[in-house]
């Protein structure tokens, strides 16, 4: 059973928030999407929200998040936002449902962005989820990181397969533990956190980049 990091009382509030954040944010004071939501995971906005801060889900306004998040990743002078919502605007609808996500599956906006289900990627399922039932945006962002974690995961795999290396030549050639490298394959262990050293060497056995094996 998942434990949530604060009481679902608070859970409209942080989506709400969340959401004009995001909005005002582009429709108002003009930032780039992508930017400035990685401002928002550097920030400590997120990791506040996150750990169920009830000053950041709660206690300010979805405006006053947005200048925070610029007043601690930016020395930009803040700009004079006017912010009159009519409607719920995709950007709005992409924050509302990501906090919902990450109350639920308990995953950090972090992870979430950086394994499969991007800002941009939300966005893009606006027009055909947002008049769903949000039960629909849990399935698919949960798909949507379970697919990219198997890939992943596998890329190691692949890799080492289209090279026509056994796993024991892999490492003889390279240094790296037979074991070393059936945990990373298997998924045990996560290549992401290995050192450099053993990614490098297993890349230039394998003829690929560094980046191609971590995925």
């Amino acid at each position: 059973m998942k434990t949530h990091a604060y009481n679902r009382l608070y859970l409209e509030d942080a989506m709400n928030n969340l959401g004009t954040m995001l909005d005002c944010a582009v429709n108002a004071a003009h930032c780039d999407l992508f930017v400035f939501y990685e401002m928002f995971l550097s920030s400590g906005v997120a990791s506040q929200m996150e750990a169920g801060n009830p000053r950041y889900l709660s206690g300010m306004s979805g405006m006053e998040l947005m200048q925070l998040v610029l007043k601690k990743s930016s020395d930009k002078t803040l700009p004079v936002v006017d912010y009159t919502p009519f409607d719920r605007t995709p950007e709005y609808w992409a924050g509302w449902a990501l906090a919902y996500y990450q109350w639920y599956s308990t995953y950090s906006f972090s992870f979430i962005q950086r394994n499969g289900l991007s800002i941009s990627n939300v966005l893009s399922l606006y027009l055909t989820l947002h008049e769903a039932d949000l039960s629909k945006f849990v399935q698919t962002a949960d798909t949507l990181i379970q697919t990219y974690l198997n890939t992943r995961k596998n890329m190691l795999k692949t890799i080492r397969k289209q090279s026509h290396f056994t796993q024991k030549e892999l490492a003889e050639l390279s240094g790296v533990t037979l074991r070393m490298i059936q945990a990373y394959e298997q998924g045990d262990q996560d290549i992401i956190k290995a050192e450099a050293g053993t990614v490098f060497a297993l890349a230039r056995v394998l003829g690929c980049s560094a980046e191609v094996i971590c995925g």
